[in-house]
């Protein structure tokens, strides 16, 4: 018999709690990430959501879904639950559904795109500065503004990073593995031109680092500072003794997925956003 599910617009403490365990457990079991962050945040920060829930004695499952002319939803572990599916049908005309480590759309479903994990062996080459440049560590009272001002002038069409505020960056850097030693920036003519924002993941049982954000001023665009920026940050977290790094790009970025090859990174996974229209 499928498990109901149950949508409530808040969490409360003890909800949150059991779904923080439910999170945990999850990632002990897939050996990676059980939810998106943004969306993990959301639970520890008590924020109003679509959040479904499902019990069989206890809680066995947790999806967040943001509402929108395409609803976004992600379930516990990446998957998709068919009694899930229909419930959200019955309030959402078009569902965008991420799934996690899988290259084919469920059954009724569409993908509409896809992010590839990548991963590389630490050291690798690095790129020399530039003459005339400043590479330097992120200072947040000193930075921040320009840094939101680049960074989303770099991401201008992307979903998830276009679009950032004061208020988001500061929520990063309010995460326990925040560490300015491991965020880059750096300057042309006095301006922040490109950044690296890195992390390692150290309650992870191999402890890796990522490339958490990799950005370029588009009006600096074609001068290398991408390999610049990447090689650098690698540089970081080879020196944090990491023996590799991760990164997730959109399968659609041929020009960042031909650099990132030529630095010797492979596909671990690919997660594809899949979309259902309710009519269907």
């Amino acid at each position: 018999m499928p498990i109901a599910w149950r949508c409530v617009p808040s969490l409360t403490p003890p909800e949150r709690l059991e779904v923080l365990s439910l999170l945990d457990r999850t990632e002990a079991e897939l050996g990676r990430e059980s939810i998106d962050e943004g969306r993990r945040r959301a639970v520890v920060h008590g924020r109003r959501a679509e959040h479904w829930l499902a019990h069989d004695g206890g809680l066995v499952g947790y999806a967040s879904a943001t509402p929108g002319a395409h609803t976004t939803v992600e379930m516990c572990g990446g998957g998709v639950d068919p009694a899930l599916l229909a419930a959200l049908e019955e309030r959402h005309d078009v569902i965008d559904w991420w799934t996690r480590d899988r290259a084919d759309a469920p059954l009724g479903g569409a993908a509409v795109r896809m992010l590839q994990l990548l991963r590389v062996r630490l050291p690798v080459a690095v790129e020399p500065v530039p003459e005339g440049a400043v590479l330097r560590t992120f200072e947040p009272s000193r930075d921040a503004t320009a840094w939101l001002a680049q960074n989303n002038a770099a991401f201008a069409d992307h979903p998830e990073q276009g679009a950032w505020d004061e208020a988001d960056l500061a929520e990063r850097m309010a995460e326990p593995w925040f560490d300015p030693s491991g965020f880059l920036v750096l300057e042309l003519d006095g301006r922040v031109a490109a950044s690296c924002w890195t992390k390692v993941h150290e309650l992870h049982p191999d402890r890796f680092g990522e490339i958490y954000v990799i950005s370029v001023d588009p009006a600096v665009q074609g001068r290398r500072l991408g390999r610049l920026m990447v090689t650098q940050g690698l540089q970081v977290l080879a020196r944090r003794n990491v023996a590799s790094a991760v990164l997730f790009v959109d399968e659609s970025n041929e020009p960042a997925r031909r650099l990132y090859a030529s630095l010797g990174f492979t596909l671990e996974r690919e997660d594809l956003l899949v979309r259902f229209a309710a009519s269907d």
